[in-house]
């Protein structure tokens, strides 16, 4: 594949959305200027499992202000309600505590919710499953994992090589309910407009996708495509927690189509969003990790227990990176669910490889000491040639330069091998290192439009987001290099249905997938016009085909690094310094790059030390509701957090030459802080969060 040669991109260009942003300008979802707007809030269930006998909503209809109530007893019905969590309001089924069960539409946001809590609500219970258990007694197999993964995996002998393993390791790690809690809740305008005789509806909204919001939801409502216009210019983060429409977008179309044209805008809470826009998994893994006694790996067997919601399947793929992160003639990787009476999990920055990862590098550490061996060392021992699932030749492993360089950088070489062996004043020091890896991948069906315009600039045009990672500046970046021109000449236009195709900002492929298909159409702007076009010139390509997508294994590769310092007295857990070091292709901008590596180191250490979602089984919800008592890390929390990239060009990933780079930050960092943390004190933690008394032994 041919790369296109880099003038503007990889320089550290300021964010060109940055102006609009501080000075309050930019429009997110909630605030787009709308005429005479009403305001939505939502009817929850308070009962996990069973069903609605009747809601009584006479004293909110009497509430001065209030315009419409919905429940599962009137409310619109749906052309399509084959979605388990996005066909709400259609029966009166109870499926998890949270679950939407009506709504109340009125002229001020204060009276929609004093007018929701007048609905009372009368049920039929019946007994509910909330609580995951290694030993639930309908753990099941599902068909496929996320990204059409295959559920298990089975290579040689894994038993037989574990039962004559010079070396075994032999552990359970878990991982809790993690909630994305991005700075802006998710929100939605809707407007659903008759007057022309055919429904045109209106969405502006916080997502990660225009295009599959409207793809998602046109036929839930029985609408052709260019009926649903979805509008989103700008989003305040996701995470994952974005990437496809909620409950949340289905009930404000249902309230619009109430209101005669009227705008309805909705706003979660903090605290609704804990039970409707997904989260992570909790997980449960067995590791086991046979090895000679040299440390070269005879056998690695991953098996995972997790959850999904019992009103629809989501399987986290929490096992995929052991089928290639390391060499092993025998191998076993296993996936089960338990189906609960639960909101649905979602994505969550790094799905599967995130919570995968820590447990794989967590026993990588377990099985060097057991060896004998510098943690490093063990991982160079281990590495495959090629990729042991495909067979395929790499695009560019290069972990062993991260690990390399990053040693060099942090001061692997002065750590003391030795537990509990480093003390300054009252504090126990520990360093401690993992490995990183993250699928690179561009998606099909994007399409991008390049126009010249009078004003003598190039409207370059594609319905991508931009959700706070920079990608209007990076596509900028891009279409100024496969134009040929200067960066200042190039408007790029996104977030919006009415734009070209494209896919979702997730999985780390927006940049490869939305600048291919840039690239794709300035070269054939350029083809068919010159470098001098008429004004109005324009041409529309969708993006090709990788032809070596097939043919090479592309991934990115990174090694993390920590140092904590752990209070002897006290258990007080600090982290001076994390250092990451990333192979992830070309850098498009140096200065986003960067934010997004450190941005997801410190979700790993937030991960480590922090982030717990606590679900009562007994009533089947999430208890820890907001951000004061779901606790995530500060800028207090670690001192020193830098990441560095090999400079390098991947020349089978895409024309830029680049991989993405927004989620291998968080893989592995978790694993890095608690393996620092056993060799600062000598307890090894297997649970996350680690916390104060699980060192107090």
């Amino acid at each position: 594949m041919t790369t296109i040669q880099p003038r503007a991109i990889g320089a550290p260009l300021t964010r060109l959305d940055g102006p609009a942003k501080v000075t309050g300008t930019a429009h997110y979802a909630f605030e787009h200027p709308v005429q005479h707007p009403a305001y939505l809030h939502p009817v929850q269930a308070t009962i996990a499992h069973g069903r609605v006998a009747g809601m009584d909503t006479a004293a909110a209809e009497q509430l001065d202000g209030v315009v419409a109530v919905l429940t599962v007893f009137d409310a619109p019905k749906l052309a399509d309600a084959s979605d388990g969590e996005l066909s709400i309001l259609q029966d009166d089924r109870v499926h998890f505590r949270g679950q939407l069960i009506g709504a109340v539409v009125a002229n001020s946001l204060e009276i929609a919710r004093q007018a929701a809590d007048l609905v009372r609500v009368d049920y039929h219970e019946e007994p509910h499953d909330a609580e995951l258990r290694a030993d639930h007694p309908r753990l099941y197999a599902p068909e496929d994992m996320l990204e059409s993964k295959p559920t298990d995996t089975e290579e040689g002998d894994v038993d037989a090589a574990l039962a004559n393993a010079a070396v075994t390791v032999d552990q359970t790690y878990t991982t809790p309910i993690e909630h994305n809690n991005p700075m802006e809740p998710h929100a939605t305008i809707a407007t659903w407009d008759e007057s022309a005789g055919r429904p045109q509806v209106t969405l502006y909204d916080s997502t990660q996708g225009v295009h599959v919001v409207r793809k998602t939801l046109a036929p839930m409502f029985g609408l052709e495509p260019e009926q649903l216009r979805v509008i989103a210019p700008h989003v305040g983060g996701g995470f994952g927690a974005k990437g496809a429409p909620k409950a949340h977008n289905v009930l404000a179309v249902l309230a619009a189509q109430r209101c005669g044209g009227r705008p309805v805008k909705l706003a979660l809470t903090r605290q609704q969003m804990f039970a409707l826009v997904g989260y992570r998994t909790p997980t449960i893994q067995r590791v086991r990790l046979a090895a000679d006694p040299a440390g070269a790996l005879t056998a690695l067997s991953h098996e995972v227990i997790e959850q999904t919601s019992a009103v629809k399947e989501f399987a986290e793929q929490t096992a995929v990176a052991s089928r290639m992160m390391y060499a092993t003639p025998n191998r076993r990787t296993s996936h089960r669910l338990a189906a609960l009476d639960v909101p649905v999990p979602f994505w969550m920055r790094a799905p599967g490889l995130c919570p995968g990862m820590f447990a794989t590098e967590v026993a990588m550490d377990e099985l060097a000491e057991a060896c004998g061996l510098d943690p490093i060392e063990l991982r160079i021992r281990n590495e495959p040639r090629v990729d042991p699932e495909t067979g395929n030749p790499w695009s560019g492993r290069r972990l062993v330069d991260c690990l390399r360089t990053g040693a060099e950088r942090f001061g692997w070489a002065d750590r003391d091998p030795l537990p509990r062996n480093r003390i300054h004043g009252r504090w126990l020091l520990g360093t401690g290192v993992a490995a990183a890896t993250y699928p690179a991948s561009s998606n099909p069906g994007n399409t991008a439009r390049v126009e010249y315009r009078p004003d003598g600039r190039y409207a370059v045009q594609i319905g991508a987001a931009d959700i706070g990672t920079g990608t209007w500046t990076a596509l900028t970046q891009i279409a100024a290099d496969a134009l040929g021109c200067d960066t200042d000449t190039v408007e790029v236009q996104i977030g919006d249905t009415d734009l070209p195709a494209a896919t979702v900002a997730g999985g780390s492929s927006g940049i490869s997938s939305w600048g291919t298909a840039i690239v794709a159409a300035a070269q054939a702007f350029r083809d068919k016009h010159g470098e001098n076009p008429s004004y109005g010139a324009e041409v529309s390509t969708e993006a090709p085909e990788n032809p070596d997508a097939e043919k090479f294994a592309l991934h990115s590769f990174g090694a993390q690094f920590a140092e904590v310092a752990v209070d002897r007295d006290t258990g007080e857990i600090r982290v001076p310094r994390m250092l990451g070091v990333f192979s992830i292709g070309r850098a498009i901008n140096a200065r986003t790059l960067r934010s997004q590596l450190i941005g997801g180191m410190t979700m790993g250490l937030s991960m480590a030390l922090h982030e717990e979602s606590v679900r009562d089984p007994r009533f089947g919800h999430v208890v820890t509701q907001d951000l004061a008592s779901y606790h995530i890390s500060a800028h207090a929390d670690v001192r020193d957090v830098d990441a560095i990239w090999l400079d390098e060009v991947d020349e089978h990933a895409n024309p830029m030459g680049a991989r993405g780079a927004g989620e291998i930050g968080i893989v592995g960092a978790a694993a890095a802080v608690a393996n620092a943390i056993y060799r600062a004190t000598g307890v090894r933690v297997r649970d996350l969060p680690i916390m104060v008394d699980d060192l107090l032994h």
